[in-house]
Formats: C-alpha cells, structure tokens, sequence
C-alpha cells in the first residue's frame, strides 16, 4: 500500500514540473512582450508629434485650402499631456503587436503538431495584415470623406442667425480616429475567425450562406455601434465587412474540400 501511495506522489511530482516549466516560459514571454511595448511607448512618445500630425491629416485634407486658418481646441491645461500619452500607447500597441505575436507563437508552436502549426501559421500572418488594411481603409478612405461630411454642416451666419465653426477638440478626434481604425481593424478579421471556425467544425460553408440575410443585418447593426452617426463611414465599414464574409465563405468551401479529399485518402 505505502509503495503504491508512493508511486502516486512521484507521478504528482512528474506532472508538477511541465506545469511549472510552461509558467516560467509563459512569464518570460509575457515580460519580454511587456518590455517591448514599454520600448515602443517611450519611441512613440519621443515622437508624439509626428504621430499626431499624421493622424490630423484626414482633418486636413477636408479642409482643402482653408486648413492653414483652422484651429483645433483644448479645453484643459493637461488634455494634451494625456492625448499625447494616449497615441504613444495607441501607436505602441501597433508598434510592438507583431513582436508580441511573435511571443506567443513561440509559446504554442512547441505544443503543436506539424500539420496543425501548417495550419495555423497562415492565419497568424493574415491577421495583422487585415488589420492593418482596416486601418489603412479607415486613414485613407472613410475619414476624409466622414469629416468632408461633418464639415457641411457649417453656416457662415447672417442676419438673425450665428455662424458655426468646426473647432474639434484635440483628444475628441484623435479618439475617434483612433476608435475608427481599430473597428475596422477588428472587423476586418472576420475571414480569420470564421475560417478558423470552420476548420474546428463550428460553422459550415453552407451555414454560412443561409445566414447571409441575418448577416448583414447584424453587419450593419455592428457599423451603426461602431461608427459615428453618418452613413458615410456606417456604410464605408459595413460593406466591406460584407465582402470579407462572402470570402470567408469561399474560404470554409476550400477547407471543407480539403478535409473531405484528405479523410477520402484516409478511408482509402
């Protein structure tokens, strides 16, 4: 009875230090990803300035020729102290995501088969290049023409009625730019997380296309959430967003085939 008791400790003990050495990995890989966002804040803030005018661009393109007698506003002595901080951060995050997923790949690879880190691995480099594309799309496509709308909403006043002017405050629209590019960086994945669905099993091709109609419903309920209220940007993110799903159909038919010829080669 006692040697069994004691074999019963050594397998605990055995169990207990894999458990142990994937906690010290996970901590080292954890401190390594937070030193390097760390790196990139203090770059980023060093180059506040920079960032900040590359993001009041869009601003600057809809005001055409008028922008060199525009202005924007803060109302608060520290406000953009704290916006500054927020866009190093912001910008940090971007900075230092693909070294972070680095770590994390590096965290599960070991763990995974050959033919499962094959399978993986596309999806991992396809997500932060739809990300950046969303953000892209957003920078260069949906805030100018959104602000270009906003814009026509000034009146130059006259007799018994006051003129309005746009003066945006400074954290308001570098807030909502930044919103703005991480909704559609996010929406943007939508062929990776239903393509990664469908190879575990939980959607199908063919669910998928029965479900278009409540699709965009639910596509455009999400761009009205996500969006300011205009539909320039509510349509300039729902369509697109409609695309990918119509991709990531194609993409769950590709893996089904793939899985039926290799189940087929199987059987045979």
């Amino acid at each position: 009875m006692s040697e069994r008791v004691g074999e019963d400790i050594d397998e605990i003990e055995e169990a207990k230090a894999p458990l142990i050495e994937h906690l010290i990995e996970l901590r080292m890989r954890l401190i390594r990803s937070f030193i390097a966002l760390i790196i990139a804040f203090g770059v980023c803030y060093f180059f506040a300035d920079e960032i900040y005018a590359f993001l009041t661009r869009p601003w600057i393109a809809a005001l055409g020729d008028n922008a060199e007698n525009r202005r924007m506003i803060a109302t608060a002595p520290q406000e953009i102290f704290f916006t500054y901080l927020k866009i190093s951060f912001w910008a940090a995050t971007f900075v230092s995501f693909p070294f972070i997923a680095n770590q994390i790949w590096k965290f599960i690879a070991p763990g995974l088969y050959k033919n499962e880190k094959q399978a993986f691995l596309p999806f991992l480099i396809a997500s932060p290049v739809l990300f950046f594309l969303g953000g892209a799309m957003v920078y260069y496509v949906v805030m100018p023409l959104a602000m270009k709308f906003f814009l026509s909403f000034e009146t130059a006043g006259g007799t018994g009625m006051l003129a309005i002017a746009i003066e945006p405050k400074v954290n308001e629209y570098l807030s909502l730019v930044m919103k703005l590019i991480f909704a559609f960086g996010l929406c943007f994945e939508l062929p990776v997380v239903l393509s990664l669905m469908a190879r575990v099993g939980l959607v199908s091709a063919e669910g998928l296309r029965k479900k278009r109609k409540y699709a965009i419903v639910i596509v455009f309920l999400v761009a009205a959430f996500l969006t300011p209220p205009d539909l320039i940007s509510q349509i300039g993110l729902a369509i697109p967003v409609l695309l990918l799903y119509e991709i990531s159909i194609l993409s769950a038919s590709m893996i089904e085939k793939k899985r039926a010829e290799r189940e087929a080669e199987e059987e045979a």
